[in-house]
C-alpha cells in the first residue's frame, strides 16, 4: 500500500484525546495513522480502527520502536507486542524512532532485525527517524537505501533541514515532515498569514502545501475535528515561487524535538 502524503500524527495524545483524534480523523478520511511506543497509544489506537469495522488494508499504518529495544533480543518482541496494542498482524512500516543513544546497540544489529520483522510479515516496509546523515549514511551502506521506506524528521518553515532533506531525496528515501506547524506557532507567522490570505487559506494549509510540494509526507496532528479537516484539504501546486521563497526566508534553525540523546545534528 502507498504511503498517503498527508497522515494523521498522534505523538503528545493519550487517552480519550488520542482515540478522539484517531475517530475523528478517520471518519473525515485520513488514512495514514503514526504512532509509537513511546507515544503509550497504541491501544488506544488499536481500539479505535478495530472498532470502525474498516478493512485493515485500507489504513496505512506506522509505529517506531524506542531506544530501550534496538537489540535484537528485544525489537522483534517489542513489536509483537505493539502488533498486540494495535490489534493487527502487521503493521505498514516500523521505524527505528531514534539511532541508540551513543551507539550502544550496533546499527547493523537493529537494521538486521527490522529486516528479519519485514520478512516474517510483522511490517511491510522498514525505515528511520531522526537520523542525520551520518547515520543515514551508515544505513544506506548496511541494507540499501531501497529498503529504508522514509527517515521521519522535523520539518518546518522555522527548520527546513534543507541539507538532510537533500540528501534524503538524491538517494531515493522519502522525507517524512514531523511536527510541520511548529507547535501552532505558524498560525500565527506575519508572512505565513498573509500568503494565507492571498489563497483563503490558513497558515497550516499553507505550510502542509508548502511541504507536499517538496514531494514530503506529512504528519500534523490535532485533536479538533475542523483542524483535522482543513489540513486534510492541504493541497499540491497551489502558492507561487514568490511565496515558497518566503517561506524559504523563515528558515532559523529552531529545533523543537532535540533530547539529550539526540544524534549530531546537520
Amino acid at each position: 500500500m502507498k504511503m498517503p502524503q498527508i497522515g494523521l500524527g498522534t505523538f503528545r495524545l493519550k487517552g480519550a484525546d488520542a482515540e478522539n483524534s484517531v475517530r475523528m480523523g478517520l471518519e473525515l478520511g485520513y488514512r495514514h495513522i503514526d504512532t509509537a511506543q513511546i507515544y503509550d497509544n497504541e491501544t488506544e489506537v488499536g481500539k479505535v480502527l478495530t472498532g470502525s469495522g474498516m478493512p485493515r488494508a485500507d489504513v496505512f499504518l506506522t509505529t517506531k520502536i524506542w531506544t530501550e529495544n534496538l537489540s535484537k533480543a528485544r525489537l522483534i518482541p517489542s513489536l509483537k507486542e505493539s502488533l498486540q496494542k494495535l490489534q493487527t498482524d502487521y503493521v505498514d512500516l516500523v521505524l527505528i524512532h531514534w539511532p541508540s543513544p551513543e551507539g550502544k546497540v550496533p546499527l547493523a544489529e537493529t537494521l538486521e532485525a527490522l529486516m528479519q520483522a519485514k520478512s516474517l510479515g510483522l511490517s511491510k516496509e522498514i525505515g528511520v527517524s531522526n537520523f542525520p546523515i551520518s547515520e543515514m549514511k551508515k544505513a544506506v551502506e548496511i541494507v540499501g537505501a531501497k529498503n529504508i521506506f522514509t527517515n521521519q524528521i522535523e520539518v518546518h518553515p522555522y527548520l527546513q533541514n534543507r541539507k538532510l532533506v537533500d540528501y534524503l531525496q538524491s538517494v531515493g528515501v522519502t522525507v517524512t515532515a514531523y511536527m510541520p506547524l511548529a507547535y501552532g506557532k505558524v498560525m500565527k507567522d506575519e508572512t505565513l498569514l498573509k500568503i494565507a490570505s492571498r489563497h483563503g487559506m490558513t497558515p497550516a494549509d499553507v505550510v502542509l502545501s508548502w511541504l507536499m510540494d517538496q514531494e514530503m509526507v506529512v504528519i500534523p496532528s490535532s485533536t479538533k475535528k475542523q483542524n483535522l479537516q482543513k489540513n486534510l484539504q492541504a493541497r499540491r501546486g497551489l502558492l507561487t515561487a514568490e511565496e515558497k521563497e518566503l517561506i524559504a526566508s523563515l528558515n532559523s534553525g529552531e529545533r523543537l524535538a532535540n533530547p539529550a540523546f539526540a544524534p549530531a545534528w546537520d
